[in-house]
């Protein structure tokens, strides 16, 4: 339609369309370029010695397919009109190609974050019985399954295909993508859990944290808790207590971030939504609630303690490490290393 009038001598409505396309396609270069580089950060600034886990692996093939995805863009971008094996591809395809991930990633929450909560499950109390090796030829194994049974769900459809032409006949010349109604929900869930555990222990993690003091400990600083135990308190409840303090000190931005999602409604483009930065803080959310399911037989060895890159858990099993443990008559003191 827009080469027939410009035929007719509209040369205006070419032009203005074109721009259009233009500016379509760069925001999504740009989306894709700053994706990208914070991926790379977050894997970059990790601890290296962290445990291998699948949602590790799993962050990694993000990271890939987001760099894969970019380099496509620019190629596009580049060439502008060219064919390949046989295909014809213009500026349409970066506008395709980001919608076909936008409904493989929204459709992935779910499974990814079930499968790194049974990894959890099973490796925090040191009851998986696999060998290192095996360990990691099954997360990979299980990554590659996730993204592959992910696009076929999606190309395989009929419903996709309906939705990607409504999309297609909004207006050629704009890209809507969906957002992940998972990603929605589990960010409801988040929050009402966090919110909950919150009003449950307000009084012991606000009494903990004002007896907070930064001191220096082999010239690195170091957050220093002073504590005193309680006998009629759950051994239980004063680990959740000790959970929030840690997750939310290391994750508060995304946390706040979470309630701005929830209570204004937002709808974030699923591409955008399956970062490295969202996955890392999911993980440590589940190494919580797995840590708190199963405090009674996590053993204080340091394998178990680095499957987290940004958050030690360690000091909140200090000084107890069991139920039999009995409090301390005196206040006790819990040094964590910044």
């Amino acid at each position: 339609m827009a080469a027939r009038l410009c035929e007719n001598g509209s040369g205006q409505y070419h032009c203005t369309h074109g721009n259009q396309t233009l500016e379509t396609s760069c925001v999504l270069l740009l989306i894709m370029l700053g994706k990208v580089f914070l991926d790379f950060f977050m894997l970059q600034v990790k601890p290296k010695n962290v445990k291998a886990s699948f949602m590790g692996y799993f962050c990694i093939s993000v990271a890939l397919l987001d760099l894969t995805l970019l380099l496509i863009f620019c190629f596009i971008f580049c060439f502008e009109d060219f064919a390949l094996w046989g295909m014809r591809f213009t500026k349409y395809h970066i506008c395709l190609f980001t919608q076909i991930t936008s409904l493989t990633c929204g459709v992935l929450h779910y499974p990814v974050y079930l499968v790194a909560a049974l990894d959890y499950y099973t490796t925090v109390s040191q009851t998986s019985h696999f060998s290192k090796t095996g360990q990691k030829l099954l997360y990979v194994f299980a990554v590659v399954v996730i993204w592959i049974s992910g696009f076929f769900c999606i190309l395989k459809v009929p419903a996709v295909y309906e939705e990607l032409e409504i999309q297609k006949s909004v207006s050629p010349y704009q890209c809507p993508v969906s957002a992940s109604l998972q990603s929605y929900s589990v960010s409801c869930a988040m929050v009402l859990l966090l919110g909950t555990a919150l009003l449950a222990r307000w009084k012991e993690v606000v009494t903990t944290l004002l007896s907070a003091r930064l001191v220096s400990i082999s010239s690195q600083p170091a957050l220093m808790f002073s504590y005193t135990s309680n006998t009629t308190t759950c051994f239980k409840w004063q680990l959740l207590s000790r959970l929030l303090i840690c997750f939310l000190g290391t994750w508060a931005p995304l946390v706040v971030l979470q309630v701005l999602v929830v209570f204004l409604g937002a709808r974030i483009p699923a591409y955008v939504d399956m970062n490295v930065p969202w996955l890392y803080f999911i993980n440590s959310f589940l190494l919580a609630a797995m840590y708190w399911c199963r405090c009674h037989e996590v053993e204080l060895a340091e394998g178990p303690w680095s499957s987290d890159p940004f958050v030690s858990w360690k000091f909140c099993f200090v000084p107890f490490d069991n139920e039999n443990t009995e409090p301390a008559d005196e206040p006790g003191v819990v040094i964590v290393i910044c």
